[in-house]
């Protein structure tokens, strides 16, 4: 499991630097990342997808789905729902997806 030390804004903005579609937040600090897909099912599908990643990792994503439009949060509530490099992790298995 990777750490869960809360990283710094250069940190986080330099990791994101090679992740396509991920942003940092400030307040509260997290990663996010937002898609629209064709419909409610293709959204479900990826959804779906995103929930075995997170279990397998015991690392759960703040998950909003309106119809086709996902937004995903990542932080860290046990170091102060900041980022760490598990949040990091995360992000980049679900943009391998």
């Amino acid at each position: 499991m990777p750490a869960r030390t809360p990283l710094s804004d250069d940190q986080v903005d330099a990791a994101l630097g090679g992740l396509a579609g991920w942003r940092r937040q400030s307040e509260p600090q997290r990663v996010v990342w937002e898609r629209t897909f064709p419909d409610f099912q293709a959204a479900f599908a990826f959804l779906t997808r995103v929930a075995f990643l997170a279990e397998a990792m015991d690392h759960h994503p703040e998950i909003t789905n309106v119809y086709g439009d996902v937004r995903l949060a990542l932080s860290t509530h046990d170091a102060g729902d900041r980022v760490t490099e598990t949040d990091l992790e995360l992000a980049r298995r679900i943009s391998a997806l």
